[in-house]
């Protein structure tokens, strides 16, 4: 795996791995079920992907989107490819939702709701919850 993929806590966030992307829990979450999806290859440019990991987004964000509004039942949900320090190709995946969403006692609220996300209030998740949100959400991509 590259490195943007571990530095996102590859293999202890990954929910789904696919032949060319994995689907990852994000540690830092802007609201409840933040991830990213992150190519496997080493390409810097969306455009350096080979044609098939193009052509298996359709796959990945179906498995995505469906997970994700069964789980917080998003009114929206963004996909930003920011890479401003991680190099290699990824997406953060954010659901958006009016309100605040609650797992394990903590409420997550959209901050930037209806506008545009505020990743800098993001709640951290620790090791436990990583797990707990992780054996909470793998079931969803299956």
């Amino acid at each position: 795996m590259n490195e943007t993929i571990e530095k996102f806590g590859y293999p202890a966030t990954l929910l789904r791995e696919l032949d060319h992307w994995v689907i990852l829990l994000r540690p830092s979450q802007p609201t409840l079920g933040s991830l990213v999806l992150a190519a496997k290859s080493d390409a810097t440019d969306f455009s350096g992907l080979p044609p098939e990991a193009h052509a298996e987004l359709t796959q990945a964000t179906r498995l995505i989107e469906t997970a994700l509004k069964s789980f917080v039942d998003y009114a929206k949900i963004n996909y930003l490819m920011l890479m401003m320090v991680d190099p290699q190709v990824h997406f953060h995946v954010i659901p958006r939702y009016e309100g605040h969403r609650e797992f394990n006692s903590v409420a997550f609220e959209d901050a930037g709701w209806p506008k545009l996300p505020d990743l800098g209030s993001a709640h951290s998740l620790g090791a436990d919850e990583v797990d707990l949100l992780k054996a909470e959400l793998t079931p969803l991509f299956s």
